[in-house]
């Protein structure tokens, strides 16, 4: 239980992300407000993480959420004793804002389980995001899209998720598919009534080993906070989107624990840039059409050629030769695999992987490897200095082959995406600029804003 008058010294959060572009949206949260944080790509050394030590945010992403449970059980409780050995008061498991999950693949119910062991006491689970638009009552998730709000169960993307479809907007509802652990609800109308105490108590004695809570405004934002920081344990595991790191930071800057004012970043403009993506979601299909009409070059991968490696190389090529012709002609090349979900391609590549002995989540990985690979050779062969990955499962397979190390975030460009500079032992990528986009966030300009960023 944290109920000082004064935030510890050392890391205040340690988390660890489900995919690259959650994990670097955490890391906004806290970098904005003042507190400095790192993002490592992959777990660091006792070394390399003993040289961050003084820093107030630590993370670590991964690509748990396209992974299956056995994978987690291999993988998550060395990351989770890792964060815990940084002596952080939160342990966070990040998740999308969107809840992506399944019983089968990227299961938040198992992650639960993991932490529950390692971690004493109940973990709260907060989703929401008002910045983008996601909000919670009385259990349910609802999210935007193009500016008007759905229950996520009717939400036109998330609803035909072609990984993790969402059939059901309670999250308790949805998490008891995936985790026999009871969920509770702390719920907003509780909330402003002044008694989350209390029903929290309550709910902690009917034995609810999570307990959800509600998030539609900054009252409940703030509420949300001091729930997780002052009802919880020495060290509190705690499961959510950014929401988490948000909710701390509303609660913290109500107490006059932290000041109320976030730090100020601006970076030059750039004239060339270079941008991958392996999403097939519609806002980011309007994106790309956004793109190609403001000057960059769109250049298609075909996706399909990713069950024979030997092809697959040969088409890595020809796209690096386009994209370098492009920014030779002072073009910005916009690589992708699809526009949106109903490309004639999405459904080429799922026919071309079914007449395969190749695994879909095989052919994913080679797609995001592929991706990476047409992105390093552009910044090697090019001397770019800014890029941009979209895609929250292809960010994790691109910035792996680009030899990145760990990022740190320098600019915000949209709710849940900042820029960000990455650090690396190799000099052609060490402070490399970057931006990480899942498929459900950022404007309609959001490529164009990243390429004036300044």
């Amino acid at each position: 239980m944290n109920s000082g008058r004064v935030l510890p010294e050392g890391p205040l959060v340690a988390f660890y992300g489900d995919d690259f572009t959650g994990s670097s949206a955490a890391m906004e949260a806290l970098a904005f407000a003042g507190f400095e944080t790192i993002l490592f790509l992959s777990p660091p050394t006792p070394e390399r993480l003993a040289h961050f030590s003084h820093y107030r945010g630590i993370g670590i992403a991964s690509v748990a959420r396209s992974r299956s449970p056995e994978w987690m059980d291999k993988h998550l409780p060395a990351a989770f004793e890792q964060l815990a050995s940084t002596g952080a008061p939160i342990v966070h498991y990040k998740v999308c804002s969107t809840f992506d999950s399944a019983p089968h693949v990227g299961s938040i119910g198992r992650a639960a389980e993991i932490g529950q062991r390692r971690f004493r006491g109940w973990t709260p689970l907060v989703v929401s995001d008002l910045g983008m638009g996601r909000f919670q009552a009385f259990g349910n998730l609802f999210a935007h899209a193009d500016g008007v709000g759905y229950r996520l169960d009717r939400h036109p993307t998330m609803s035909a998720h072609p990984v993790t479809p969402m059939h059901e907007a309670d999250l308790g509802r949805h998490l008891a598919a995936q985790t026999r652990l009871p969920v509770g609800l702390v719920d907003f109308v509780t909330m402003k009534r002044g008694q989350a105490d209390a029903l929290l108590a309550r709910e902690l004695e009917r034995g609810m080993a999570i307990v959800s809570l509600d998030l539609l405004d900054l009252e409940t934002l703030r509420e949300a906070g001091r729930l997780i920081w002052e009802r919880g344990a020495a060290q509190q595991f705690v499961l959510g989107s950014q929401g988490v790191e948000q909710a701390l930071i509303a609660y913290w800057r109500a107490s006059g624990l932290v000041p109320s004012t976030g730090v100020g970043a601006q970076c030059a403009r750039v004239e060339r840039v270079a941008a991958v993506s392996g999403s097939v979601s519609p806002i980011t299909a309007a994106q790309i059409r956004h793109a190609r009409a403001q000057g960059f070059e769109p250049i298609v991968l075909e996706a399909q050629l990713a069950i024979d490696t030997d092809l697959l190389a040969v088409e890595v090529q020809r796209v690096i030769d386009l994209g370098r012709q492009a920014l030779e002609r002072g073009r910005n090349p916009l690589i992708f695999t699809a526009t949106g979900p109903d490309d004639p391609r999405v459904v080429a590549f799922r026919e071309a992987v079914r007449a395969s002995n190749v695994e879909i989540t095989t052919a994913n990985d080679r797609l995001g490897a592929a991706l990476g690979d047409v992105l390093d050779a552009l910044v090697r062969q090019c001397g770019l200095r800014r890029v941009v990955i979209s895609g929250g499962d292809t960010s994790g397979h691109a910035t792996t082959r680009l030899g990145i190390d760990a990022l740190t975030a320098i600019a915000p460009i949209s709710p849940g995406v900042p820029l960000c500079r990455a650090h690396s032992l190799d000099p052609a990528i060490d402070g490399l600029e970057i931006a990480l986009k899942g498929g459900q966030t950022g404007h309609v300009d959001f490529f164009v804003t990243v390429r004036d960023q300044h």
